[in-house]
């Protein structure tokens, strides 16, 4: 508290706020036990850190950074505030998306790894509560090596395996997270705030956020889909598909990565993050919405009342994949080549329903989910609607 107590009564400029210091409490205490005496004085920096439009990138980070660390004192904490998916979004250029998420994607895993590897060394005292046996870190480091490998290609960033698991991780981290600017390292720093000091929440929040940042890729890899086949380029469009689905094959070894959280530990923290649900992905619902306009009885949902901002934008009109496609002009061997694509990503996403609901079987069971949702019986119930289309019974709600 020092160090933010005088930045207050000093020099506020916002590339001279205390983060290292302020996230190294909440990661000491985890978030739900933070002092009041710290909240208070982070709200007093919120209000005097307004964001007008047209603001600075560093003005807009601090204001996002503190929404993020004062969710619980608001009241309003949430999957997004868990994740501080605000602090790690990508860009808004689709241009410049493809090659951001592999970068975040390898920057995510890395950084899960490099925690893995500081513990197992004694290097670090971080999240100190229920390390995981020498037998599951190995485990882990040959998963997370494997989880960023396709991005690491396309980045061409491939290196040559060392002899051992953890040698090989150490060395893919050093790649990694050596070419991360300042500020990406300070953003990746920040959206590390665990409720709890259990060890395996660090791995739970990385792979949750590489799964949320390959959704926002995908959600720009669909929408400039429809795009194009609503101007008939069919072959871009096809290609986007295509691009999609190897994001999202590229995307389940964090499944297996994520099946290493212990169960025991993911009871421990998550009695903290109630409130806090995967049906609150905006990213995921984004991608749902542009595949195909979704039916009435889910639009009025517990998911899509989850995510206002994208029920708005679905109720106003958003167009979809599948109506793009029921009203362009194609030809016969454009229609054969977008029905491959659109079937392909289909059974793709379909594929990645069933392993959600598997692996959230192993870890809640029959329990009740949090955000106050239903838990694993919710995604048995929607693990099969299609995803371009449209079934002849009204959709349940989906907890992602």
């Amino acid at each position: 508290m020092r160090e933010l107590a005088s930045w207050l009564s000093g020099d506020r400029r916002p590339d001279r706020f205390p983060y290292d210091a302020v996230v190294a409490e909440f990661q000491r205490t985890g978030k739900h036990f933070v002092a009041k005496d710290l909240l208070v004085l982070l709200d007093q920096a919120r209000r005097t850190a307004v964001a007008p439009v047209g603001a600075q990138a560093a003005d807009r980070f601090l204001r996002d950074f503190l929404d993020v660390t004062l969710d619980k004192y608001d009241g309003r904490y949430d999957y997004q505030t868990y994740l501080a998916l605000s602090l790690i979004r990508l860009p808004d250029d689709p241009a410049t998306v493809r090659r951001r998420h592999d970068e975040l994607t390898v920057q995510l895993i890395a950084d899960a790894l490099r925690f893995e590897l500081a513990a197992a060394s004694g290097a670090t005292e971080l999240l100190p509560k229920q390390r995981p046996a020498l037998t599951l870190l190995t485990k882990r480091y040959r998963l997370g090596v494997r989880a960023f490998a396709p991005a690491l290609s396309r980045l061409g960033l491939l290196t040559t395996a060392a002899p051992d698991p953890a040698a090989t991780a150490a060395q893919l981290c050093e790649v990694a997270l050596t070419r991360q600017e300042a500020t990406e390292r300070r953003a990746l720093d920040a959206s590390m705030l665990p409720v709890d000091q259990v060890h395996d929440e660090y791995l739970f929040i990385r792979v949750l956020q590489g799964y949320e940042t390959t959704f926002a890729a995908l959600a720009t890899e669909l929408g400039q889909a429809v795009e194009d086949v609503t101007t008939g380029q069919a072959d871009s469009a096809a290609e986007r598909l295509a691009y999609a689905r190897q994001l999202l094959d590229g995307a389940a070894p964090l499944f297996s990565l994520m099946a290493t959280v212990q169960p025991e530990s993911f009871r421990t923290f998550r009695v903290y993050t109630e409130g806090a649900s995967a049906i609150q992905s905006r990213s995921y619902k984004r991608v749902e919405s542009l595949c195909r306009m979704p039916a009435q009885p889910r639009l009025d949902s517990t998911a899509y009342r989850s995510v206002p901002e994208v029920r708005d934008t679905v109720l106003a009109g958003q167009p979809s994949l599948a109506e793009a496609y029921g009203s362009a002009e194609l030809t016969a061997a454009q229609r054969g080549l977008l029905d491959r694509r659109m079937t392909e990503f289909g059974t793709t996403l379909l594929q990645w329903r069933q392993t959600h609901y598997r692996i959230a079987v192993r870890m809640l069971g029959t329990r009740p989910g949090t955000g106050y949702t239903e838990g694993t019986p919710y995604l048995a119930a929607v693990r099969d609607i299609p995803v371009f289309t449209q079934p002849a019974e009204p959709q349940q709600e989906e907890s992602s």
